[in-house]
């Protein structure tokens, strides 16, 4: 049988992505969707192997409409230990609120970008502590900015 270079490059391809744990090499992301910005965002903190890890990671800042729904998805991981979304103001230093979001779910939709009062604001998404980390868990800072605020 003779097989072609492609064709041969091609099959250890396929061999090699079946290799591995399936576990990620890094943290996973966290998706944010507001109208038609799709974005993926790097963790500050999280758990990698049992050791809480920081990175030197800038939170993406967004420019939303006024009534914007927010759509935040976490990780699978993420939804079976618990999340909650903390609500933060514009320069990331006082909580303004936090909203748990019901165990399992993925997806949390249900705050618009005038459900917080300052126009600049950021939302960070918080894994549940509790893992093989103990007190430290994954977090996700997101900010906005209201147009016309």
């Amino acid at each position: 049988m003779v097989v072609s270079r492609s064709a041969s490059t091609a099959l250890l391809l396929v061999l090699l992505a079946g290799c591995g744990s399936g576990e990620p090499a890094g943290p996973p992301d966290v998706d944010v969707e507001v109208g038609p910005q799709q974005v993926a965002v790097r963790p500050v903190q999280f758990c990698l192997d049992g050791e809480g890890q920081r990175y030197d990671t800038a939170p993406p800042v967004l420019e939303v409409s006024p009534a914007a729904t927010i759509a935040l998805t976490v990780p699978q991981s993420v939804a079976e230990r618990g999340w909650t979304v903390q609500v933060f103001d514009e320069g990331l230093e006082e909580l303004i609120g936090e909203v748990d979001v019901p165990a399992g779910e993925r997806t949390f939709d249900e705050i618009t970008s005038d459900d917080v009062v300052p126009p600049g604001f950021y939302l960070v998404v918080v894994e549940d502590k509790g893992g093989d980390c103990g007190e430290f868990s994954g977090a996700w800072p997101i900010g906005f900015l209201r147009a016309g605020g």
